[in-house]
């Protein structure tokens, strides 16, 4: 069975509030996932998109590709950069609490990426988009507390 997920991240203000959004399909059934944080950056949220599809799925072993805009996500992958900042423990990169769990998740499928350019009136993307903005929208929002740590030099 193939999954398609879409995503998208939204940060107002970079650092700022942000929110993720992503839509996984597969044939007729659909699902939406959105996420907002008080304090993160936009960065975060493109990788947090992809990390919470993933969670989502029931079961592992899944094709999978995932739709993106963000080059930040799919060029670390694709590139084969990501695996050599493992190597190194992520030395000297931002943002290694989420690149170990989507590393973590990502191992549990076949994972692919496609890369499209963001705001260009592609559906999927868009509604990605709308998501994330109301998620970071939301008058409740969870602490980033991989960003808010780092921030306080606790990493």
């Amino acid at each position: 069975m193939k999954i398609m997920i879409h995503t998208d991240g939204a940060a107002s203000g970079n650092p700022g509030p942000g929110g993720y959004g992503a839509v996984l399909q597969s044939g007729k059934h659909r699902k939406e996932l959105w996420g907002g944080y008080r304090l993160t950056t936009n960065n975060r949220m493109e990788l947090m998109a992809v990390i919470a599809a993933l969670e989502a799925l029931k079961a592992p072993g899944m094709d999978v590709t995932v739709v993106s805009d963000s080059k930040y996500v799919i060029d670390p992958v694709q590139q084969g950069w990501l695996f050599g900042w493992e190597k190194k423990g992520f030395s000297k990169k931002k943002n290694p609490d989420l690149w170990k769990r989507f590393l973590a998740v990502f191992r549990q499928h076949t994972v692919s990426f496609q890369w499209i350019k963001g705001h260009s009136g592609h559906p999927m993307n868009e509604l990605c988009d709308q998501l994330a903005v109301a998620a970071r929208n939301q008058s409740q929002l969870a602490v980033d507390e991989g960003y808010e740590s780092q921030e306080e030099g606790l990493f």
